[in-house]
């Protein structure tokens, strides 16, 4: 049986002999995680300790000590992950009621890892859809329907996107589409939708990306679990009212079945789209004839994003500046990392195509790549929307680990959105 390691925190500095500011110092029997700086600060190093503890090959700890708080827990929990499994910590001196809200949040952020971290084999279109309708739904199945739309029926019913994407695969293509309604009344309106990207593998199909950019691809459905895992916590959180949650699944391959450069797509809202990049989704159109004054959209969309911001913060796109702020404002109050980026109705006009309305990838030297994604999926939200909030998940998904985060998926990014959800009227 393997002993636990009691870890706890102290704002003493370690001993010289452990090394200059040194993080960790141990003894026989405790692990010391030496603070300075300020709160914030503090929960940098709490995590960026965890890691170490874990790169260690230490798998069981104790948390210990009166400087234990909810947010220190949740970031050493967030460090103290290993994709391989195996790890156990416990907690003294903690109430029932601390214990339960770390638990509220640990779940949907250790399932979205989870489901990021699984293989193309095991999370394949159907799947993906199938596992995040069951998770939404057992945090109150009272209140939550949903439907599954596959293959050829999204075909027939005009899902253009996420069926031409999807239909070089043997894995069918799926479309999920939840409805979270606690208010007892069927025609209560609802308040926002979220709709995410769950390309569960992404080959790049015709526009084939090397094995390196490939590999990481399982993760390309980021989106989709990021969005089911927000709503999911903002549901026990005690979310009021309703939301509607959609979903595009599907694996885009090569094959003889595969869309491929210079296909012309016209969705159901009248656009016609040249392929100039094989990739796209339109779960957007759905959220936008919901009625919805707020929809908000998450994907691993751009390599620009990341080129911008790394893999620290989400990239923030709005045409309405008060949603990007707002959105800053929530990562603040979590404890995630955001930054906005800049979206004007303009950058849509870089979007060219010669046969088409609009081409789906911009080709004029010199256009931020990240901006004009964006400004291709503001076509397809209704102008009046009051409030549209795209996020490009820079943050979600590391190849590698570094001195805060493991290999794989983050979770980071769903207690903003569940905090955004919470906070509309």
């Amino acid at each position: 049986m393997t002993s636990s390691m009691t870890v706890f925190l102290t704002e003493t500095p370690a001993e010289a002999y452990w090394g200059e500011n040194a993080l960790i110092s141990f003894n026989q029997h405790y692990a010391a995680i030496h603070l300075s700086g300020s709160e914030r600060e503090w929960l940098k190093q709490i995590q960026r300790a965890a890691r170490r503890l874990d790169g260690q090959g230490i798998k069981a700890v104790t948390l210990s000590g009166e400087k234990w708080d909810l947010e220190r827990r949740y970031a050493f929990c967030q460090g103290f992950y290993n994709p391989k499994g195996g790890q156990t910590i416990e907690h003294e001196r903690i109430t029932d009621e601390e214990k339960h809200a770390l638990n509220l949040l640990l779940e949907p952020t250790e399932w979205v890892r989870a489901i990021t971290n699984a293989t193309p084999a095991d999370i394949y279109p159907e799947k993906l859809a199938a596992d995040a309708a069951k998770f939404v739904a057992k945090q109150a199945p009272e209140f939550v329907n949903y439907h599954i739309l596959q293959g050829e029926a999204l075909k027939e019913l005009g899902y253009t996107g996420i069926y031409n994407v999807g239909r070089g695969s043997s894995h069918e293509p799926a479309f999920l589409k939840l409805d979270y309604n606690p208010t007892g009344d069927s025609d209560a309106p609802i308040i926002a939708c979220l709709v995410g990207k769950g390309i569960t593998f992404d080959s790049g199909g015709y526009s084939l990306k090397g094995s390196d950019m490939m590999l990481p691809m399982k993760s390309d459905m980021g989106g989709a679990a990021m969005v089911a895992g927000a709503l999911a916590l903002a549901i026990r959180q005690g979310l009021p009212y309703r939301v509607q949650l959609m979903l595009c699944c599907a694996e885009n391959l090569v094959s003889g079945d595969a869309f491929k450069l210079g296909d012309i797509l016209t969705y159901r809202n009248g656009v016609s789209v040249e392929v100039q990049n094989t990739d796209a989704d339109d779960g957007l159109i759905d959220a936008s004839s919901t009625g919805a004054p707020y929809i908000l959209d998450a994907a691993t969309l751009t390599g620009a994003a990341k080129m911008a911001l790394g893999r620290d913060y989400h990239a923030i796109f709005s045409l309405q500046d008060e949603q990007s702020h707002d959105m800053l404002e929530h990562a603040k109050a979590e404890n995630e990392q955001a930054w906005p980026l800049p979206l004007e109705p303009w950058h849509a006009s870089q979007l060219v195509s010669a046969y088409a309305d609009i081409g789906n990838i911009a080709s004029a030297e010199g256009t931020a790549g990240a901006t004009t994604a964006a400004a291709f999926l503001s076509k397809f939200v209704r102008s009046d929307v009051k409030g549209w909030v795209h996020m490009d998940l820079s943050a979600s998904f590391q190849k590698n680990a570094n001195d805060l985060w493991a290999p794989g998926g983050k979770g980071h990014g769903i207690r903003m959105i569940a905090r955004w959800l919470r906070s509309l009227s």
